[in-house]
């Protein structure tokens, strides 16, 4: 059972632009990053939409959807940074009545809450005692599946620095931010070794697949 990351990247190396908010949580020019995906298929279908194009973006999505049997992610994706969630504890995050994930996520937080069940099977249980911790609960909750990581950067830079991530599948997009959230910094002293398995190209996104040596 493996552990993998899969994000968008642009090709200066960020995940997201400078100033975000919570009127643009991705930040200056953030949502570029994700062009590539929005009008696919699959990912139309997971967000409750019709239509969308097929090809070989699509099947490479729903290759990685039908992977992940839980999911981990950080507080950010799960909600805003600046406050909402501690002075709102009702409030459900960025992702409405019956997110995509279809799956158990596990979100990393210093912040006590109860777990939120959410339409089409989604549940988001709050864990504050690690992203080992964490691990552990996703992977139970996984079965025979993998456990994706959903982001943001300091969580899959948690999971790297630990040793703990397997694959990384990282979507580079012709986009240049020129600043905001870098994927790779914060990473202890040392050297990760990647191995690329794969590389898929199309006109809006490369799709990079490496294996992390031990």
């Amino acid at each position: 059972m493996a552990l993998f990351l899969d994000i968008t990247m642009s090709l200066d190396g960020y995940v997201a632009g400078r100033d975000q908010t919570l009127e643009q949580p991705l930040g200056d020019g953030g949502e570029g990053l994700h062009e590539w995906v929005v009008g696919l298929a699959g990912w139309r279908k997971r967000h409750g939409l019709e239509g969308g194009v097929g090809g070989a973006d699509d099947d490479l999505l729903e290759e990685t959807v039908s992977r992940a049997g839980a999911f981990v992610m950080g507080r950010r994706m799960f909600s805003s940074g600046e406050g909402p969630w501690e002075t709102d504890p009702n409030r459900d995050g960025w992702w409405g009545d019956e997110p995509p994930f279809h799956v158990p996520v596990f979100v990393l937080t210093h912040h006590e809450r109860a777990p939120a069940s959410m339409q089409g099977g989604t549940t988001f249980t709050f864990v504050t005692d690690g992203a080992e911790a964490a691990l552990a609960r996703a992977r139970e909750a996984a079965g025979d599946r993998d456990v994706q990581v959903a982001g943001g950067a300091s969580v899959a830079q948690q999971y790297l620095a630990a040793g703990l991530l397997d694959e990384l599948q990282v979507h580079v997009v012709p986009l240049l931010l020129g600043g905001g959230t870098r994927l790779f910094d914060g990473l202890p002293d040392g050297v990760v070794r990647l191995e690329c398995t794969r590389v898929l190209e199309s006109p809006a996104v490369t799709h990079l697949r490496y294996r992390v040596l031990r």
